[in-house]
């Protein structure tokens, strides 16, 4: 098993808008509106599964309707999982306009394990190549037990502003750090902190301009976003992270990684779901 990921996997119901919602009474008419699987481990380790890198996905959902979709999907999909009670299932309603804006809205999310499991996923992430341990209650619960085992930790937080809490103890631990810009001012700059505080490469995704990254020496790397038709832009984040993180276990330097990165994001874009493997599956 060469990475082992541990995050949200969600049943999102996402609605196309014209244009994101302005904070005032309204009446507004969807474009379209669907259900999916979603969440950015569930992400992950189907962009992963796709590039044939053998994943173990550790996620948390209660065993109703909703869990057992999100189970039943990632299974089909052939992405497997370790699972533990929650009681509730991760559910979000994602308002999505067609340049890819979204507002993400969370009706229930699982709070931290008992910890029940621990010494099963301990052996797991130690027997790993690579952890993806991303924002949630029970990754952060994990983090200790993860910088124990010594591997090599990814982490992604997504549009962070240089500020919350909530992530910095992910960044503390981390040896390769993912971003957006959408709420940085400085990314470099936020990359270039990283590096100095330990990590081995930090990388910035911009968007339909691509991604910047800086490595372990401090050099700075840019790549051009792959162009494709765009459905849907959820889990092009999760793709590119994945993309980057299969070529560097393979032994690829940090240019060809971005590359390899940017081309597993573009694989997403054309399918309204989390990824193409799920496109027979949900139909």
């Amino acid at each position: 098993m060469a990475v082992f990921i541990a995050g949200p996997a969600s049943w999102n119901r996402l609605v196309l808008l014209d244009r994101l919602p302005e904070p005032v009474p309204h009446m507004q008419f969807a474009e379209d509106s669907w259900e999916t699987l979603g969440g950015t481990s569930a992400g992950k380790a189907l962009s992963l599964t796709a590039l044939g890198r053998d994943v173990l996905l550790y996620g948390l959902s209660a065993e109703d309707e909703d869990g057992l979709r999100i189970r039943s999907a990632l299974s089909d999909a052939g992405v497997p999982a370790l699972w533990d009670r929650s009681a509730h299932t991760e559910r979000h309603v994602n308002l999505m306009t067609r340049a890819g804006e979204r507002v993400s809205l969370y009706l229930s999310a699982p709070q931290a394990a008992s910890g029940a499991q621990d010494a099963l996923l301990r052996d797991a992430m130690a027997d790993a190549d690579a952890l993806v341990l991303d924002l949630a209650a029970e990754p952060a619960r994990l983090l200790p037990v993860a910088a124990r085992t010594g591997v090599p930790i990814w982490v992604d937080v997504h549009d962070y502003d240089g500020e919350a809490e909530f992530h910095r103890p992910f960044l503390a631990v981390a040896d390769a750090v993912f971003c957006n810009a959408d709420r940085l001012a400085d990314p470099v700059g936020f990359l270039r902190s990283r590096i100095d505080a330990g990590a081995s490469l930090a990388v910035c995704t911009l968007g339909a301009d691509g991604a910047v990254a800086v490595d372990a020496e401090g050099v700075e790397h840019r790549v051009a976003a792959v162009v494709a038709d765009v459905l849907d832009t959820n889990g092009a984040g999760d793709a590119f992270l994945a993309g980057v993180l299969d070529a560097r276990l393979s032994g690829l330097d940090v240019p060809r990684a971005l590359e390899a990165g940017a081309r597993s994001a573009s694989t997403v874009l054309g399918t309204r779901h989390l990824h193409p493997l799920l496109d027979p599956i949900l139909l």
